[in-house]
């Protein structure tokens, strides 16, 4: 029988694993040359700058990688194109690598 002090240890220790871990791939926050915070990351994984404790702008980062090849169709209108963005794509991703990793811009947390 496993007693509940053992279940608690072993969350404790696979959260540590995952924290650790997560850190370990996360890439560092650093700025470009227009100003915006940009971070590499392992696809799925959104960047520190997307608002942890703003749910909206979390559902708006999650939602430019789900749906990157939807967005890149449709301009923005801040007046980033001058900054080289094709599209509000753009202003999320700063590119899909070949790795797999994902590297985001904070251009439209800001």
């Amino acid at each position: 029988m496993i007693d509940r002090r053992s279940v608690v240890q072993g969350l404790m220790l696979t959260i540590g694993v995952a924290a650790t871990r997560r850190s370990a791939l996360a890439g560092p926050v650093t700025i470009d040359k227009i100003g915006d915070q940009v971070q590499t990351l392992p696809r799925g994984q959104l960047p520190d700058f997307a608002g942890p404790g703003t749910p909206g702008i979390r559902a708006l980062y999650q939602y430019a990688l789900e749906h990157g090849d939807e967005l890149q169709y449709i301009p923005c209108f801040c007046g980033c194109v001058r900054f080289g963005h094709r599209s509000n794509r753009d202003c999320y991703v700063k590119s899909f690598n070949q790795d797999g990793s994902v590297t985001y811009t904070s251009h439209a947390a800001t």
